[in-house]
């Protein structure tokens, strides 16, 4: 059975209510600018990929709300590809960089997710999962109120997430801000 998709009827005014957080930060974190190709899956609008156009070669969006996908496409610079983040459209080891904002714990299945950035990063790339951190007062306020809004989401620990990416050639750093984790993966060649 299909969900109700609340991002395709908050993607005309997204934009206007969510702001992306400190760049400089996340672009140290990120390891940008980059040559090369960057995925921002569950994109979404691709607000915080628009800052980010001028620090790597391509910028793919990749998100299942078609609402979503329109505000992106307009606007210049990001490439968009309608996909679930559980089973990417894209080749093995396709981009050198792979973010995801504030998305994971809008997924059916996390693990499934974080296998499929594995897959599409390259060796030497990195993957960075800005999520809320449960952990925190805010968060779990907000978990509340996304449950009596009917939206399926599953707030994941940074630690989980970090473990998701058990893997031999994988080097996750986890940093901690006020309410905010990052869980960098970095995909060492081997």
């Amino acid at each position: 059975m299909a969900h109700f998709n609340h991002f395709d009827l908050l993607a005309p005014f997204y934009d206007r209510f969510i702001k992306p957080t400190d760049l400089s930060r996340f672009c140290k974190i990120a390891g940008l600018p980059v040559q090369g190709r960057l995925l921002d899956a569950g994109g979404g609008t691709g607000a915080k990929s628009y800052l980010l156009r001028k620090m790597v070669t391509d910028i793919v969006i990749a998100d299942s709300s078609m609402g979503m996908l329109t505000q992106a496409a307009s606007k210049a610079g990001l490439l968009t590809v309608r996909s679930e983040t559980e089973q990417l459209s894209f080749e093995d080891e396709t981009f050198e960089r792979a973010i995801m904002v504030d998305a994971l714990h809008h997924v059916a299945d996390y693990r499934a997710t974080t296998g499929e950035l594995w897959r599409v990063i390259k060796p030497g790339g990195r993957i960075v999962i800005e999520e809320p951190d449960i952990r925190t007062g805010p968060v779990k306020i907000m978990a509340i109120i996304e449950k009596l809004a009917l939206m399926r989401s599953h707030f994941i620990s940074p630690v989980d997430i970090g473990a998701s990416f058990a893997k031999p050639n994988a080097q996750v750093k986890i940093e901690i801000g006020e309410s905010t984790a990052w869980i960098v993966i970095d995909k060492l060649a081997v």
